[in-house]
């Protein structure tokens, strides 16, 4: 074609687009400097992710509320999800910058211009905490390692075409920082969490910056590359060794110090949390008249109480009749055989009570939760006494949002969250992975509260499991949608073109045909393959117009001319475009057989010689096979249904449309489908611009697509309920205590 060399590729400057003769220009000493610097950040990074959680979770344990704890927890979900593709991207990068120090610079590279106090002032403040801590990062390994930087640099600059400074070197602290960033892009994390990674790198990976240098150095230096540079004064294994060493020293006194404080620490904030919360709960004691008035009412230890409670542990009745069980009367009738075989009047201690009240209270709001399914309501409700034992020993259950078994509690409804309800529901994995840990509970736990560690790490290892599976699956659902909707939006820019070409003219019925039903699907798969702004579009969109052309009347004189130019190239650019869309062969020959006869038709019409009355008779004959293009084409993909309009539309200030715009990526909802049945699904996908919502179930498998009016009709008649997926144990705690605080003001 004419115009190839004005087409400008799309992708021009990305990395695979690199000719493949920059490749040879760098030489084998640089590959091998490269691989072994890309094992050793290799480690460094998975030594990060490997000591992420654990960082995070102590951060998490140190939460001063709900949320912020909740962000933790959610960042380290996000961590090992990503993990694996951080690595992978940090190492493609560090691939691709060493890839471009193999090609001539063409003009002078542009260097950054330092960053003033003025810039910094329009920097967005979450954008300005991460230049100033990459910039803290960057400075301490300049000034601890910049001598051994600069002479891998001057190294370097011997063996590339290129000029390379320190901090375009991809080895050095401002590359591998650029690096860390791009790669983490993907984190959903907010940026006190981000500054934690970063100060992960910063100890994992840069603070063994000299080895990577030194080894880079002695490996360019066996080489026979500049060997007469003077050493670097690098820091000597024996002195990191004693450094280490007193650090270390220095360290254990500072940790056994700053242990000592932490823990009095957390007593003291354990017993303040408590204490509010018992002068909260003294409008909900109860005061039992004492059986004789000169009888005096001895409170029994809180050891005791737990034995009583070990005892009424194994006779929790099933879950189909766990409505039945009143844990305060069976306590009651418990502590009376007690009075009467000691033969003097046991009561439970009020801090036990108070104990006893609250955890009462949180049940009462777990169990009448409306994000639970009823079925697991009653599984859950066996764990009170259990639950109770925990808070009994350990009250800081009550202010530790990391406390394993309020955590299990947590786990435990976040995973039941996406959980139906269903007639065989007892088969189902997640219901028997909960009744096994309830069953665990109920059996073996006395008094030791490690058994709530141990199951909390098991069902995270299931739960993990499952949301692994659901997750590939969900990506799977995801990726089709966001195909079809391509597909669909491609659909609909052929539609437009072939009414725009099309619609209000008169043409042979057999070209109408195809460019409908044949050359549309070539334009499509051309569209998605390449896209409307490629050549390949445009020669597609050519041809059409060309086909028309050909069996258009036309009276100008060089219009034969024409004709004869443009045949051949039109023939085999419609036969190669049929081939590719794999369109039926015999249904092909058989067009380009009446096609080549209306060219034969048209060349005869506009020959000079006509008829004795002045009319070519092959323009009269061929008007029975004409066809008036009136109605509008539509496109249909096979197995669709047209899209009908939504016959009721709300305003965009509706507070119905209003509750749709709130739905995020991952929010449960309930869904009423008829006056018996309920479907919990999960937002997987908004398929802009059709405003196309696609939910999934547990499992990752789609089970609904609403559109965006359709989902806020449904939310105005209330069919639609948005389940709320905050932690339960917190959620219940906040609501008793609102409750409490009530009592009080009404007191």
């Amino acid at each position: 074609m004419q115009n190839d060399g004005k087409v400008v590729p799309l992708n021009k400057g990305a990395p695979e687009q690199v000719p493949a003769s920059s490749l040879v220009r760098i030489p084998v000493v640089l590959l091998q400097v490269r691989d072994k610097a890309a094992q050793q950040v290799k480690d460094a990074l998975q030594t990060l992710f490997d000591n992420a959680d654990d960082t995070l979770f102590e951060m998490a344990d140190r939460a001063h509320n709900n949320a912020e704890q909740n962000s933790f927890f959610e960042a380290m979900r996000d961590l090992r999800l990503k993990r694996k593709s951080i690595e992978r991207g940090f190492i493609d990068k560090f691939y691709e910058a060493f890839l471009r120090l193999g090609q001539y610079e063409v003009s002078e590279p542009e260097v950054d211009s330092p960053m003033t106090f003025d810039k910094l002032a329009l920097v967005h403040n979450d954008d300005l905490e991460k230049i100033v801590a990459v910039d803290a990062m960057v400075s301490k390994v300049l000034s601890r390692d910049g001598f051994a930087l600069s002479q891998l640099t001057t190294r370097l600059n011997t063996l590339i075409p290129q000029h390379l400074t320190d901090l375009s070197n991809p080895m050095g602290p401002t590359a591998l920082c650029d690096f860390f960033l791009q790669s983490c892009r993907t984190l959903g994390v907010e940026i006190k969490v981000r500054l934690i990674i970063f100060k992960l790198f910063e100890k994992y990976v840069l603070t063994d910056a000299d080895q990577l240098y030194d080894e880079a150095n002695q490996l360019l230096i066996t080489s026979g590359v500049l060997p007469d540079l003077k050493g670097a004064p690098a820091r000597r294994v024996s002195d990191r060794a004693k450094a280490s060493s007193r650090a270390s020293q220095g360290a254990d006194a500072v940790d056994a110090a700053a242990a000592a404080i932490a823990s009095r620490q957390l007593d003291q904030d354990v017993h303040e949390v408590f204490a509010a919360l018992q002068e909260l709960l003294l409008y909900v004691r109860s005061v039992a008249p004492l059986p004789d008035p000169t009888t005096e009412a001895k409170p029994i230890s809180s050891q005791d109480l737990l034995r009583l409670l070990s005892h009424l542990q194994q006779y929790v009745p099933a879950p189909e009749a766990h409505d039945e069980f009143n844990l305060r009367n069976q306590l009651e009738e418990l502590l009376a055989r007690v009075s009467m075989k000691s033969g003097k009047y046991r009561v439970v201690g009020v801090v036990d009570e108070d104990v006893i009240n609250l955890i009462a209270m949180l049940f009462e709001f777990i169990l009448d939760d409306r994000n639970l399914p009823d079925s697991l309501k009653a599984l859950i409700g066996r764990l009170q006494i259990p639950m109770l034992k925990v808070a009994v020993i350990d009250k800081s259950f009550f202010s530790r949002g990391s406390h394993p078994a309020r955590r299990l509690l947590n786990e435990i409804a976040y995973a039941a969250l996406g959980w139906g309800g269903r007639d065989d529901y007892q088969r189902d994995t997640l219901y028997v992975r909960i009744e096994q840990i309830v069953q665990r509970l109920l059996n073996d736990f006395v008094d030791d509260p490690a058994i709530f560690s141990e199951l909390l790490v098991d069902f995270l290892a299931f739960t993990g499991d499952e949301r692994r599976r659901s997750e590939l699956l969900e990506q799977r659902t995801r990726d089709a949608e966001e195909g079809r909707a391509r597909a669909e939006l491609a659909r609909e820019l052929v539609q437009h073109e072939l009414n725009h070409r099309l619609l209000g003219k008169t043409l042979p019925e057999v070209v109408v045909r195809l460019l409908q039903e044949a050359w549309s699907k070539v334009l499509l798969l051309t569209c998605l393959k390449h896209g409307d702004q490629s050549a390949e579009w445009r020669a597609g969109l050519g041809a059409m117009d060309d086909l028309i052309w050909s069996v258009e009347p036309h009276e100008e004189p060089e219009a034969r001319q024409r004709l004869l130019d443009l045949v051949p190239g039109l023939l085999k650019s419609l036969r190669d475009g049929l081939t590719s869309a794999a369109f039926d062969p015999f249904a092909t020959g058989d067009f380009f057989n009446q096609l080549e006869s209306l060219h034969v038709q048209a060349f005869q019409y506009l020959a000079p010689q006509q008829d004795d009355l002045g009319e070519n008779p092959i323009k009269s004959a061929s008007i029975a096979e004409m066809i008036a293009v009136v109605e509008e084409i539509v496109l249909i993909a096979p197995g669709e249904q047209p899209h009908s309009d939504q016959s009721v539309r709300l305003e965009d200030d509706d507070d119905a449309v209003l509750e749709v715009h709130k739905l995020r990526i991952g929010s449960w909802v309930e869904i009423q489908e008829d006056e018996e049945h309920k479907l919990r699904c999960k937002l997987a996908a908004i398929i802009e611009p059709a405003g196309r919502y696609v939910f999934v179930n547990r499992t990752g498998m789609k089970v609904l697509e609403k559109t965006r009016m359709g989902l806020a009709v449904e939310f105005r008649r209330g069919a639609v309920r948005l389940l709320d997926d905050a932690l339960l144990f917190d959620r219940a705690l906040e609501a008793v205590i609102g409750n409490l605080r009530r009592l009080k003001g009404g007191a």
